[in-house]
């Protein structure tokens, strides 16, 4: 299988590079979608029979290894595949104004690197550990680095390429010890010998290190400072996939984990806490820094580390609700991530593609130069109030409900006594991370699109094409669909759980059903008040006439742009909470209070993650002195490096006859 495989990526690269500039998406776009039919035709088979297996091989060094689907990895492969065809459908437009710009090897190996990573992501969910799984994720690695700095011109671009590519390599390097750990614990390196290892060798500290290596990729704090870096950096279709899908194949490391924990309830918990612990703080330390971003893009890739925080919170409520012999609190909050991790994957993705539309029209995703784009962009303005209404976790759409679930868990563990003090600390940061969300988003839609233009960039917008408008519609299918049908998706999440925590399906099935069926009624309700509310305004006024006139300006009679909130002034009540956190870069200086007649002010504030420039302060520092022990060593004569060499082959040998190597 290996050959055919190696085969059929000689054969996607060389048709990519040889198809016309304008045809290269049609291909990648075939390739993509041909690859998620076939991964949604196996991973519903897994569903439904337990587990499917594609192909075994033999390693020297990690023994042997399989690419199988299970009902984990099943439900990864949909969010993968719903994802990618949307993202690569709107590539096609968003890149239409790049075409002339750039050569067409450039577009070429953008569309390959594309279908590498959907590819590499299909396949780190269906490896079974050990060099395959090491293989494909770097393979992810490599791919998503390729699409960062599409506009390699631009410093930050390539700033934030290589500080992805870094911070990637140092999460490499902890799951490769991980797996080298259980190999000379067990004999062998993959997921199934993690259970093993944690019956025969110190549990936690293997935990810790791979859960350092997966959180790297999930956007984890303290590990979290590339994102927002990267997803700004990148084009947005890049930056959807990414944000949307990529990061979850760090939850889904870390979801493995936890399954390999067999029925130990001391480290169940031990597990539970850690989990629980970094949810909280990187929920609430990713929406905080959300809400005071004044530029779109960075505003959704801090949002990304707020709900993958949702998501630890999620895991950790379940992990401890298990350890302390509660199934239905333990199948709450592992049913409560599972499905945000797909809620996440699906409005997360819509929010940047929305985010490209603006960008492609504008050139820029500073709020502070936007305003009143809902009169020029109205299905965008549409579609983004859609996908802000679900990440703000209100009915009827799919956020509610997965958050929903989560709150269920931990309101059970209250009311049944079962680790009261950390589901009350759940309940508080979970309400807190959801009532700063409704902030940010408020801000991020209200700046952008309503009120008068700020510029006339603003006034010269027009609507996108249609082919990315159908793009966004896919997720927004699925996003409704989950939100007005809750009963019927906690289902296939609730055989999903049961593989992880072992705990019985039905307990969930049962007990979420009335309460879900209740919340469909209700949203289906509400759904009918507002049409019908629409349909009697639409009746009403159809005799009336109807003219346009300047916003109402509170009783002011020269009204003007300038007297609109600003992104900065709209997050300005939560400066007091978000400051600490904050190393801000300011351009212009600010209005005085004491100037009662300001002349025009110059002002732009970015508000900088302070772990972000801690870090990246040591990354610097480290990598001058590394360069500079590197350069000792090019002394510019042949016979030294040609003794460096003699000196690796001996070493080589030395570890080979020992038995190291």
């Amino acid at each position: 299988m290996l050959f055919y495989t190696l085969l059929a990526a000689i054969v996607v690269i060389a048709a990519i590079f040889l198809t016309p500039l304008k045809q290269k998406v049609w291909v990648a776009t075939g390739v993509v979608a041909t690859l998620a039919l076939a991964a949604i035709s196996i991973a519903i088979k897994a569903l439904v029979e337990g587990s499917v297996h594609l192909c075994s091989f033999s390693t020297q060094l990690f023994g042997e290894e399989s690419f199988a689907v299970d009902k984990l990895s099943a439900l990864f492969l949909i969010i993968i595949s719903i994802a990618s065809v949307a993202v690569v459908l709107y590539s096609r437009g968003y890149l239409e104004g790049y075409l002339k710009r750039y050569a067409e090897a450039h577009i070429s190996m953008h569309y390959t690197a594309l279908v590498m990573l959907v590819a590499s992501m299909m396949f780190v969910v269906m490896s079974s550990g050990g060099f395959s799984f090491l293989f494909a994720w770097e393979l992810m690695t490599i791919a998503s680095f390729i699409l960062i700095p599409f506009e390699a011109e631009r410093q930050e671009t390539r700033r934030a390429a290589l500080n992805y590519l870094v911070m990637m390599h140092i999460g490499f390097i902890f799951l490769v010890i991980g797996f080298v750990l259980v190999a000379n614990v067990t004999g062998s390196a993959n997921f199934v010998a993690i259970v093993d290892y944690f019956k025969l060798a110190k549990p936690l500290p293997l935990f810790i290190i791979m859960f350092i290596g997966f959180g790297m990729k999930a956007g984890l704090f303290p590990m979290h400072i590339w994102l927002p870096e990267a997803h700004p950096a990148a084009p947005s279709h890049v930056s959807a996939i990414m944000s949307g899908v990529m990061i979850k194949t760090g939850v889904y490391g870390i979801m493995r984990l936890m399954q390999a924990i067999d029925h130990n309830i001391e480290l169940l918990y031990s597990i539970g806490l850690i989990v629980l612990l970094a949810g909280i703080v990187t929920g609430l330390w990713g929406v905080i820094l959300a809400a005071m971003q004044n530029d779109i893009k960075r505003l959704l890739a801090y949002s990304s580390i707020e709900n993958i925080g949702v998501i630890l919170i999620g895991l950790g409520i379940a992990a401890v609700g298990h350890a302390a012999g509660s199934n239905l609190i333990g199948m709450c909050g592992m049913c409560g991530a599972l499905l945000h991790t797909v809620n996440h994957s699906l409005f997360k993705t819509m929010l940047f593609l929305s985010a490209g539309n603006i960008y492609s029209k504008l050139h820029t995703t500073a709020m502070n130069e936007m305003g009143g784009l809902a009169k020029y962009m109205p299905v965008t303005a549409i579609l983004m109030l859609f996908a802000t209404v679900a990440i703000c976790a209100l009915p009827p759409l799919n956020g509610f409900v997965s958050e929903l679930l989560i709150y269920i868990g931990m309101f059970n563990g209250v009311s049944d006594g079962h680790e009261v003090l950390y589901s009350i600390a759940g309940i508080i940061a979970l309400s807190l991370i959801g009532g700063i969300v409704v902030l940010a988003f408020t801000k991020l839609y209200g700046v952008v699109f309503l009120g008068s233009p700020r510029s006339h960039h603003v006034a010269e917008s027009t609507e996108v094409d249609n082919l990315r408008i159908g793009a966004m519609a896919i997720p927004a299918v699925f996003i409704l669909t989950i939100g007005l049908f809750p009963q019927y998706a906690i289902r296939p999440i609730a055989v999903v759980a049961e593989a992880i925590t072992g705990a019985d399906k039905s307990i969930a099935v049962d007990h979420f059903a009335p309460t879900l069926g209740a919340l469909s009624a209700t949203c289906w309700v509400l759904l009918a008040i507002i049409l019908l509310l629409y349909a009697l305004k639409h009746k009403l006024q159809s005799n009336r006439k109807i003219e346009s006139g300047p916003t109402w300006g509170c009783g002011f009679t020269a009204t003007n742009t300038r007297m609109q909130y600003t992104g900065e002034s709209f997050s300005e009540g939560l400066e007091s909470i978000g400051r600490p956190l904050m190393k801000d870069t300011i351009d212009g200086r600010a209005v005085d209070k004491s100037e009662i007649f300001p002349l025009a002010h110059k002002y732009r504030i970015r508000h900088n993650d302070k772990v972000d420039s801690l870090l990246g302060q040591l990354w610097v520092k480290l990598m001058h002195a590394i360069n500079e022990y590197v350069m000792r060593l090019r002394t510019g004569r042949v016979n030294n490096y040609i003794t460096f060499a003699l000196v690796f082959f001996v070493l080589v040998l030395i570890l080979t006859l020992v038995g190291i190597l």
